[in-house]
């Protein structure tokens, strides 16, 4: 099948470096997109993109921010299913900000640093690794720091249109120990989607430290939707 991957802020394909030769093992074509990360509209838009350049049904894939964007993206006709990891999953009108404000501040926000046009970007240090990707290995880490890309604050305050999720296939994975986006914010939003829902131990990075969990359930999810065994 075909899947896009979908990178969160700060994010590059290289969230999805782990995950990509395992679903390729299993026959599937992937692309994972860079977006601009200017705005939840551009990046939706610019996810299309990557949809159309496929050649048949389409299986979307979305880490943390980036289920704003399938949540979105998912619309396009070519699109069979959602797959959350980590992940916002928003309500029409919904925006992330407003998501991560109905809950008590995750332990990443005393590292995340505005900068003078109202961008967003964390501040990795020996203590921001201690608290927020306890798991990660050093060579995790190393991509992780070589994403730190800025994110402007559209992508967090536009809001959602008419979400994908009410009407496709969808499955969560959600990361029990996130210090990123609070995993009881994750329970909430997989229990809203009625998605299908596993669990997974560990931090936020959950597509380099549990790449075999996150790419079974993808494709669990593709086969689901595309019908084949």
């Amino acid at each position: 099948m075909d899947i896009v991957l979908v990178h969160g802020a700060g994010g590059r394909p290289t969230t999805w470096t782990e995950v990509e030769p395992l679903l390729a093992a299993r026959g599937h074509r992937t692309v994972a997109v860079t977006n601009p990360l200017t705005s939840l509209e551009e990046d939706v838009a610019h996810t299309t993109v990557a949809i159309e350049a496929m050649e048949g049904p389409v299986l979307l894939a979305g880490h943390s921010y980036g289920g704003a964007v399938i949540t979105n993206a998912g619309r396009h006709p070519a699109v069979r299913g959602l797959v959350f990891i980590a992940a916002f999953g928003p309500e029409k009108g919904e925006t992330v900000n407003g998501i991560v404000e109905g809950y008590e501040p995750a332990e990443i926000s005393s590292f995340m640093r505005r900068g003078p046009n109202g961008e967003w970007k964390s501040e990795p240090s020996e203590e921001f690794w201690a608290e927020i990707g306890p798991d990660l290995s050093p060579e995790h880490r190393a991509v992780v720091e070589a994403e730190g890309r800025k994110a402007e604050n559209l992508i967090f305050t536009q809001p959602t249109g008419e979400p994908a999720w009410r009407t496709l296939p969808t499955w969560y994975l959600v990361a029990d120990d996130d210090r990123t986006l609070r995993p009881d914010a994750q329970r909430d939003m997989a229990a809203r989607m009625q998605a299908v829902t596993e669990h997974v131990p560990g931090s936020h990075y959950t597509t380099l430290v549990h790449p075999q969990r996150v790419a079974d359930l993808i494709h669990t999810a593709a086969t689901a939707v595309s019908g084949t065994p």
